[in-house]
C-alpha cells in the first residue's frame, strides 16, 4: 500500500482536529496556530519507550514554553484509557489522542508492513519490510535492557519493570498498530513545518531511539516565530 512520505520542512501541516486526554475537548491545528509548537507522533500505551519519550517532552517543555512553544503529543491510544492513565501519570504536555493513526497518516509518519512470505519483492524499509529483517534487529535505546532485543520482545520487559498491565483497549491497538513509527516536527506560528525527525528511518535497528531534550532545543534555533 502507497504511504505518504512524511511532511518536510517548508510544507504546510495538515489539518486535524482530535480528542485531548488530559484537558477539555478537542484540539485543532487551528487551536494552535500563532504560536510555534513542538508535536510528537506516538504509538499506543503498549509501548513503552513511546510511554518514557512522552516524559522526556514533559521535561523539556518548560524551556520550550519558556520559548513561546507549545508542546503537543498524539498517542494511538483510545482517549478514555489515555485520560485514565494519565490521572495516575500527569504531564504538562498537551496529550491527544488519535487511536486511528489518522494523524500520524496525515503527517507521513510511516508505518511497516511486511511482505508475505515467500515474496520475491525487496524490502524498502520503513515502509516494507521482510520478517526476517524486522526479527534479527537489536535494540537497547533507554540502556535499561539486559541486552539488545528484538522490538517486539523488548516491549513486555519494560512494562514488566514498570508494572505496567496491558488493558484489552491496549491489546486492541497492538493488534491494529503494531509496526506504526513515531515522528516529531517542529511547526512555526503560521502553521509551517520547520524541523522533522523520524523514527528508524536507517533501519530497524534504530527503533525507539528518539530525540533527546538537547535535539529538540537546537531545532528551535531556527523556528520561525
Amino acid at each position: 500500500m502507497d504511504q505518504k512520505h512524511p511532511l518536510q520542512p517548508g510544507e504546510a501541516a495538515p489539518a486535524f482536529s482530535l480528542p485531548a486526554a488530559n484537558h477539555e475537548g478537542r484540539v485543532s491545528l487551528a487551536d494552535l496556530r500563532g504560536r510555534p509548537f513542538l508535536i510528537g507522533f506516538f504509538r499506543g500505551l503498549h509501548c513503552p519507550f513511546c510511554r518514557r519519550q512522552v516524559l522526556r517532552l514533559g521535561e523539556v517543555q518548560p524551556a520550550l514554553q519558556a520559548a513561546g512553544i507549545d508542546t503537543v503529543a498524539v498517542i494511538n491510544t483510545p482517549v478514555e484509557r489515555a485520560s485514565l492513565y494519565f490521572r495516575y501519570r500527569p504531564t504538562p504536555v498537551m496529550l491527544l489522542s488519535d487511536p486511528d493513526c489518522l494523524t500520524h497518516q496525515a503527517f507521513g509518519v510511516p508505518r511497516a508492513e511486511f511482505l508475505p512470505e515467500g515474496s520475491t519483492d525487496s524490502p524498502r524499509w520503513p515502509y516494507l519490510a521482510s520478517m526476517a529483517e524486522f526479527e534479527a534487529a537489536r535494540i537497547n535505546p533507554t540502556g535499561e535492557l539486559p541486552e539488545p532485543m528484538n522490538p517486539m520482545a523488548a516491549n513486555p520487559v519494560l512494562n514488566a519493570k514498570d508494572g505496567f498491565a496491558m488493558t484489552q483497549a491496549d491489546e486492541a491497538i497492538l493488534a491494529s498498530h503494531p509496526t506504526q513509527l513515531a515522528g516529531h516536527f517542529l511547526i512555526d506560528a503560521q502553521g509551517i513545518v520547520s524541523w522533522v525527525q523520524i523514527e528508524a528511518m536507517d533501519g530497524p535497528n534504530s527503533i525507539s531511539l528518539f530525540p533527546t531534550a538537547a535535539d529538540i532545543i537546537a531545532a528551535t534555533g531556527g523556528l520561525r516565530h
